[in-house]
Formats: structure tokens, C-alpha cells, sequence
């Protein structure tokens, strides 16, 4: 809902920003509203990285709520099974789903003195597809909050994990780097 709230924003300044310049005839006027615009859209980027940290809260906290009031709480090894005869996928294959991670990723706002910057990302592949308890494990915080926000983006469901002709819950892993040149 927050990355569509504010696709549609985006959509509709870049619409009036684009009728600024179609209008303005002075070379110098038109350079000052391109670089009004690409000032305005990182400004938004901010914005729209601090809702989906809001976000991103509220999901973990909604998921917090929902393991403590469970009935009865499963150790780890009795949440999943451990003999999957189809482990889940997501639409294409591990290469979309880090491709999509990748374009959702908010790199601007990831600071870091090393070369690169590693995480792992476990989370669990719900019987319908979704994913929940996103939780990524690395040195950089912020890093590991922006990859996070990525995989609760997605656009796609996985296909489920199943065993025995039923779909069945699976923790699936992802690695991450992020290299600054």
C-alpha cells in the first residue's frame, strides 16, 4: 500500500514537472526545473524509505502479536517439516526474486566505510504463498533494515513448499551484498 501510495504521487508530479518544462522556452528556466525535479523525487525517495520503515514495524510488530497470542507455540523444528518433496519458488526463479530485491532496495540511505556490505535474509514462505518474519542478519543495520523493507515489497507470491500433496510452511534463505565503488 506505501509503494503504491507513492507510485501514484510520483506519477503525478512527474506529470505536472514535465508540463513545467514542456512549457518553459528559456534553456537556463528548463535546466532549473530538471534539477527542481530530480531534488524533489530523492527528497521523496526519503519520505517514501521512512514510511516503509513505518511499515515495516508495523508487520513485525503485527507478526510479534500474532506468535505471542498463538494457542500453542511450535518449537522450530515442529514449524516446518523437514522432508519437502517441492520446496518453494518464487515467479522465475531465484534470479527475479534477487533481481526484484534489487530495484526495491533503497541504497541511498545505507552508509558504510567498507567495500561491501554482506546479510542474510531468513524468512518464511507461508501455505499461501506470502511471506512473513523477515529478518536479516548482517553488520550494517541499516543495511539489513533496507533488505527487509525489499523482500516485504515484492510484488509476487512464492509458489509453496509442499509435502505429501500439501503445501506446507518453509524457511527460505537469501543471501545479499551490496558493493559500494
Amino acid at each position: 500500500m506505501v509503494k503504491n501510495y507513492y507510485n501514484q504521487h510520483r506519477t503525478m508530479l512527474n506529470t505536472e514537472f514535465k508540463k513545467k518544462f514542456d512549457t518553459e522556452k528559456n534553456p537556463l528556466h528548463k535546466a532549473a526545473v530538471k534539477n527542481d525535479f530530480l531534488f524533489f523525487m530523492k527528497k521523496m525517495d526519503s519520505i517514501e524509505n521512512v514510511a516503509l520503515i513505518a511499515a515495516l514495524l508495523k508487520v513485525k510488530n503485527l507478526e510479534d502479536i500474532k506468535r505471542i497470542h498463538a494457542k500453542t507455540i511450535l518449537s522450530p523444528q515442529q514449524n516446518f517439516t523437514q522432508s519437502i518433496q517441492k520446496t518453494a519458488n518464487y515467479p522465475g526463479g531465484i534470479n527475479a526474486l534477487r533481481k526484484e530485491v534489487a530495484q526495491l532496495f533503497y541504497g541511498d540511505s545505507v552508509f558504510s566505510e567498507t567495500g561491501n556490505l554482506k546479510t542474510n535474509v531468513a524468512f518464511i514462505v507461508e501455505k499461501d504463498g506470502t511471506i512473513s518474519d523477515v529478518k536479516a542478519e548482517g553488520d550494517n543495520f541499516t543495511f539489513n533494515r533496507q533488505a527487509e523493507i525489499a523482500l516485504y515489497s515484492i510484488s509476487e507470491k512464492f509458489s509453496p513448499a509442499y509435502n505429501d500433496g500439501n503445501p506446507v510452511r518453509y524457511q527460505f534463505k537469501l543471501p545479499l551484498v551490496l558493493n559500494f565503488d
